[in-house]
């Protein structure tokens, strides 16, 4: 295993042994507070909650809120709990949506932009949003992770919260205009070891589909991620940890086996299993979306009923695709959830496991090969794979594309995307190859040749931590025979121009998600001026943000007011490019 340089070298770094017992000792400060969920329950934390529902065969729910407006938020925390309660029912749990915002340290807040999610304060503000019902708080995103991990994290704690997030976020989610990447790893070992010394167990939550999971080309890397992450967090440091995966789990027969891998052999129960919101299409009929909800609630009800691994299941409104769902159609989808559940006994014996357990055995193996060969790799080049800090800040420098490239368990392959032969192609992967092929069809044979024979560059970024909208436009782009220049995640502005002017790009794309469309080109505007560059700006995804004198906190669409930017607005890939062969035209 040769390649790889200490991505560590020549820096002094903090000794990650002695930061572990540094948060352990945290622990006589910020302990567990109270909460409506464990007193109502008289449960000393979610992860005994979650394995008494696993024995009566109970499958628990998960809904996602977290309004702007914290007094919103309460109000849906409150609501929808009594709704279920009144049908008959229970919702388990609450992720809470975060503004990605609270990731930076509460005294820096202020100056740095903001998305369409919650944002709490003060300490005392996580506290009054549990304190809203008995639902067990998880805060799964923004928190573990992030610069603000540790005081977020007590916060969380003394909230009553016993299932904390988001692992998977360290390895791949960067702040805007935050390059220091010691100071997180070391706020968010910190944060991993007061959790792990607190008299009960916290349950270290790891969304794969925000971590590495969704940029692996091959499952059997994915599952490596859930080892090496056990490895950390369970090994190095001594707390538990549960995944959650789902977003992008599109294909039923993969979704199914990587739940049995993640099962085999484990006591720790998992978090959630998110709903497949990538089978939702903008614009639907709610009756089309619901066929979608149905199809894979349907698997994740028969999945824990057959090999219980302790996830709750996510019913995701119907109207995510558009817009934030109001409470009432958070409970419409919870609904549906609880009267399918009411039949799955029925439907159990329809479904048959073979097929999906030879997956699951090419999942542990190839999963446990990965695992063997990057600490192997990483070992080989310098850097201490017992040491937690210098591990973690190692996985995420390196990152997920070159660790797949050099220790992936696939066969060398060079025509891949990766140079290796997938054991098991990851849904992500697939389904964002149909849809560039889709696009690249929306031109005429005239309007391909043009562009193909015009050899041009597109800069192409994403203005959050968003990155699959991004990846759609760069394989779009390469299959119409234009380059694509990868200018990242999170790009900052300055730096996207920069690359730009550096790669001659003819035009840039924009991939926005967490409502800072206007904002984020407003700031790309000024710095195109700057630099005396007049070159098109395309700008697409979920094109809206909260007004400064909103009343109702609520996100709006800003297409009106990015094309008064100067920037083309497009609702698809296949508009952007029409947009980019109709100005060969023009020019022609």
């Amino acid at each position: 295993m040769t390649g790889l340089q200490n991505p560590l070298a020549g820096e002094e770094l903090p000794d990650g042994r002695a930061l572990v017992e540094e948060g352990k000792g945290l622990a006589s400060v910020h302990r567990l507070g109270p909460s409506p969920f464990l007193s109502e329950y008289g449960v000393a934390c979610e992860i005994d909650y979650k394995r008494q529902a696993a024995a009566e065969g109970r499958i628990m729910q998960h809904a996602q809120i977290g309004y702007r407006d914290p007094a919103r938020s309460r109000e849906a925390w409150r609501d929808i709990a009594q709704a279920l309660t009144r049908a008959g029912g229970r919702v388990d749990r609450y992720g809470i949506c975060l503004d990605w915002s609270m990731g930076y340290p509460a005294a820096e807040r202020a100056a740095r932009g903001k998305g369409t999610g919650l944002i709490l304060e003060r300490p005392e503000d996580f506290s009054a949003l549990t304190a809203s019902g008995p639902v067990a708080p998880h805060f799964g995103d923004f928190v573990i992770g992030l610069p603000a991990a540790l005081e977020n994290t007590a916060a969380a704690l003394a909230a009553g919260a016993t299932a904390i997030g988001n692992l998977g976020q360290y390895f791949t989610f960067r702040l805007p205009n935050w390059p220091e990447d010691q100071e997180t790893t070391r706020a968010s070992l910190l944060a991993l070891s007061l959790c792990a010394a607190q008299p009960v167990p916290v349950l270290i939550h790891s969304n794969l589909d925000d971590g590495f999971a969704a940029l692996f080309t091959d499952l059997a890397c994915a599952f490596g991620a859930v080892l090496l992450e056990r490895y950390i967090v369970e090994e190095l440091v001594g707390g538990v940890i549960g995944h959650c995966y789902g977003h992008t789990f599109s294909d039923p027969l993969t979704r199914l086996a990587f739940q049995r891998a993640l099962a085999s052999g484990r006591e720790t129960p998992g978090t959630m299993v998110y709903g497949n919101t990538t089978l939702y299409r903008e614009g639907a009929p709610a009756a089309v979306n619901y066929a979608q909800l149905g199809s894979y609630l349907s698997l994740d009800m028969a999945a824990q009923l057959l090999m219980p691994s302790g996830h709750a299941v996510t019913p995701i409104p119907v109207s995510e695709a558009d817009r934030i769902p109001d409470i009432d159609e958070v409970v419409d989808a919870q609904l549906f959830a609880q009267s399918l559940a009411g039949r799955m006994g029925e439907l159990l014996p329809l479904y048959a496991v073979a097929e999906a357990d030879r997956l699951t055995e090419r999942l542990l193996a190839g999963g446990e090969l990965f695992k063997e060969q990057v600490l192997a790799g990483l070992s080989s080049a310098g850097v201490d794979c017992g040491d937690p800090y210098d591990l973690l800040l190692a996985l995420r420098r390196v990152g997920a594309k070159r660790l797949e490239e050099l220790y992936g368990p696939g066969e060398p392959d060079e025509s891949t995307t990766r140079g290796r032969q997938p054991l098991i192609e990851a849904s992500p992967v697939a389904e964002l190859n149909r849809r560039a092929e889709q696009v690249a069809q929306a031109l005429d044979d005239a309007g391909r040749e043009r562009l193909a024979a015009a050899g041009l560059v597109v800069c192409v970024a994403s203005s959050d931590v968003h990155e699959y909208g991004k990846l759609l436009v760069e394989q779009s782009l390469r299959r119409a025979g234009v380059e694509a220049l990868d200018a990242g995640v999170h790009a900052d502005p300055d730096k996207l121009v920069r690359l730009a002017r550096e790669g001659c790009a003819a035009a840039i794309a924009i991939s926005t998600y967490n409502g800072v469309a206007l904002d984020y080109l407003a700031a790309v505007r000024r710095e195109l001026e700057a630099a005396g560059l007049t070159i098109p700006v395309f700008i697409g995804g979920k094109l809206n943000q909260i007004p400064p004198d909103s009343n109702s906190a609520l996100p709006v669409d800003v297409t009106r007011e990015l094309r008064g930017l100067g920037a083309e607005p497009c609702r698809s890939v296949e508009e952007m490019l029409l947009a980019l062969a109709r100005g060969l035209e023009k020019s022609a």
